[in-house]
């Protein structure tokens, strides 16, 4: 495995992250990352709740474990039964039994009125075409301000003209979920580099597989699947190899693994020293920061300097 520090230069010490063999899914490349775990992070799913939506534009949310922490994936969004359906524009850090209110969030469906108390929910990572733009309009208390962006997604993709993110999230759910069974999720592994054909689309970070495991389907089929099903079809067809051994096979295996790795290698992004992190909260020894610059944005969660999270993408 590759180490992922002489892959993605950034302000973040990326010692001990390791990058595997690439996967692909016709015009989604995945690269599974692995490296060192931090224990004790209530994961997103078991432990995190979307506890009510207040209001538009206005969600609470429940760490309901006993104990640990609870790192909040960036840009996190949840489709309820017949309520209206929210995303939040940061990441955010939630003590063991603490209800958080967050009056930022973006309502992304202008058509469907009402909001319930949470139940029948799912949950999403919003899809890499919104997410720059969600950075930018966080803290900002509007809950219609992602609609025109929404709005322009689904006119591009053929889709109704309306600031209705479910015309996509939910009526291409089982399109959509064929990415997660087409990509496969390895034993160990917390993270993943992520392209859309030949360009970088995001580096996603976990404090450990279990954490990873729980975010697998909104990263890989909601935030950056959406993209790939749009630029499908684009499958190419598998070379074949010519060893007439096995031994032969796996050397030309390996050969196609290190060429292929080259090639995912140079696609991405030349940041330099131009990554910026800002701090943004804290929680004992955690620290919440936003990168921006050298055409990325994200945020990261370090510990004593050490990523314990991280949620990177391309601006623009």
């Amino acid at each position: 495995m590759t180490p992922l520090s002489t892959l993605l230069p950034a302000p973040l010490d990326l010692g001990g992250y390791r990058a595997g063999a690439p996967q692909r899914a016709g015009a989604l490349t995945m690269v599974p990352v692995w490296g060192p775990e931090r224990p004790g992070i209530v994961p997103p799913r078991s432990g995190l709740k979307l506890k009510r939506v207040v209001g538009y534009g206005q969600v609470e949310l429940h760490n309901g474990a006993r104990e640990g922490v609870a790192i909040v994936p960036l840009h996190l969004g949840y489709i309820q039964d017949a309520a209206q359906n929210h995303a939040l524009c940061s990441s955010a850090l939630l003590g063991a039994g603490q209800t958080r209110r967050f009056d930022d969030a973006c309502c992304v469906q202008s058509g469907q009125g009402g909001y319930l108390e949470g139940r029948d929910q799912w949950f999403f990572v919003l899809p890499a075409e919104l997410r720059a733009q969600a950075m930018r309009l966080r803290g900002r208390k509007d809950y219609a301000k992602l609609w025109p962006d929404i709005t322009a997604l689904n006119r591009s993709y053929g889709l109704p003209s309306r600031g209705h993110l479910e015309q996509i999230l939910s009526r291409k759910r089982a399109t959509l979920t064929q990415f997660q069974s087409r990509l496969e999720l390895l034993p160990g592994q917390l993270g993943a580099l992520f392209f859309l054909r030949d360009r970088f689309a995001g580096l996603e970070l976990a404090p450990d597989p279990v954490y990873f495991a729980e975010m697998w389907m909104a990263l890989v089929c909601f935030a950056y699947g959406v993209g790939a099903w749009q630029a499908e079809p684009g499958r190419g067809e598998a070379e074949p190899y010519d060893a007439t051994s096995l031994a032969g096979l796996r050397a030309e295996l390996a050969r196609d693994r290190a060429g292929r790795l080259a090639e995912v290698a140079s696609w991405l992004p030349e940041t330099g020293g131009d990554l910026r992190m800002v701090e943004e909260e804290r929680y004992l020894d955690l620290r919440l920061s936003t990168v921006t610059g050298g055409g990325l944005a994200g945020q990261v969660v370090t510990e004593h300097g050490r990523p314990v999270y991280a949620s990177v993408f391309a601006d623009g």
